[in-house]
C-alpha cells in the first residue's frame, strides 16, 4: 500500500499506544514520519526503528506540547530535517484523575486542557502555514468518545476534548480554501495503557481483554483500528472529506 508515498507526517504523542499505531500505519501506507514524544525516549526510538524497518524515514523529537516554546523548537527541527510536513496528527494527551468537578484541583484542569487543546492549537499554528504550499494537507485531531456522554468525574478530560473538537471545526472552515482537510477521530475504549488503567479503576478488571465478550464485535478496540481510520482520512479515497467527526467506538456502548 503506497497511498501516502511522498508525504510526510508529524504525529504528536507517538511514542506508544494510539500514537505509535498511527505512526506505523502511516508509514505502512508510504509516508515518512516525525515522531513526537514528551518523556518516553526509548519507546519513541522503538517506533522509529520499526518505521525504518519498513523502508520509510523516521526521526524522533522530544517536546511537551503543552509548552509553546517546546512546540516551536520541536516543529522547527522537524521542518528543518524533513523540509515540509503535509500530515499533522494531534494525538498527544493525558488522562484526568476521575474527580468530581467540585473536588478537581484547578492545576489538574489546566494541565489536561493545556495538553489536549492548547497543544493541538500550538502545533497546528506552527505547522499549518507551510502546509498551504503543499498539494494537499491533512490535520487530524485524536479526540475521544468521552465527548458524546461527558460522563461524571471526567471534567478536565471532557472539556479538553470538546475544545479540541471546536478547534478542528474552526480550522477546517478556515483552511479548506488552502486545500487542507481537518477531521476528528474519536476513539472509544482502546487497548492501551490509558484504557487498561481506566477499566481497572472503573470496572475492577485487571486484564482489559476479559471484556472482549461484552465489547462490540467481540473484542476491545485495538490501536490499529484507530490508525486504519486515520490512514483512510489522509488517503486519496478521502479527498472530499473534511470537517467530520468520526467516532471509532463500535457504535457506542
Amino acid at each position: 500500500m503506497s497511498d501516502l508515498a511522498g508525504r510526510t507526517a508529524l504525529v504528536t504523542g507517538a511514542g506508544r499506544g494510539i500514537g505509535a499505531a498511527i505512526a506505523l500505519g502511516l508509514a505502512q501506507a508510504g509516508a515518512d514520519v516525525a515522531i513526537n514524544y514528551a518523556r518516553s525516549a526509548d519507546a519513541a526510538a522503538e517506533v522509529v526503528a520499526a518505521i525504518q524497518a519498513l523502508g520509510r524515514r523516521a526521526e524522533a523529537y522530544q517536546g511537551d506540547v503543552s509548552d509553546y516554546a517546546q512546540c516551536e523548537a520541536m516543529t522547527a527541527s522537524v521542518l528543518r530535517d524533513f523540509g515540509a510536513v503535509d500530515i499533522l496528527i494531534n494525538n498527544a494527551g493525558i488522562a484526568s484523575r476521575g474527580s468530581a468537578v467540585v473536588d478537581t484541583d484547578p492545576a489538574e484542569m489546566e494541565r489536561v486542557v493545556r495538553t489536549h487543546a492548547f497543544g493541538s492549537f500550538y502545533v497546528s499554528q506552527l505547522i499549518v502555514p507551510q502546509m498551504r504550499a503543499q498539494p494537499r494537507g491533512d490535520v487530524i485531531m485524536i479526540s475521544s468518545g468521552a465527548v458524546l456522554n461527558n460522563s461524571a468525574r471526567g471534567g478536565p478530560y471532557n472539556m479538553a476534548k470538546a475544545a479540541m473538537e471546536a478547534l478542528a471545526q474552526t480550522l477546517a472552515k478556515e483552511e479548506r480554501p488552502n486545500g487542507i482537510h481537518v477531521n476528528v477521530v474519536g476513539p472509544g475504549l482502546v487497548d492501551t495503557e490509558m484504557g487498561r488503567r481506566l477499566v481497572r479503576a472503573t470496572r475492577g478488571v485487571q486484564d482489559i481483554r476479559e471484556i472482549d465478550a461484552t465489547s462490540p464485535f467481540g473484542f476491545v478496540c485495538q490501536p490499529e483500528d484507530i490508525a486504519d481510520m486515520v490512514v483512510f482520512l489522509c488517503s486519496p479515497q478521502a479527498r472530499y472529506v473534511t470537517n467530520q467527526r468520526i467516532y471509532v467506538n463500535g457504535g457506542g456502548f
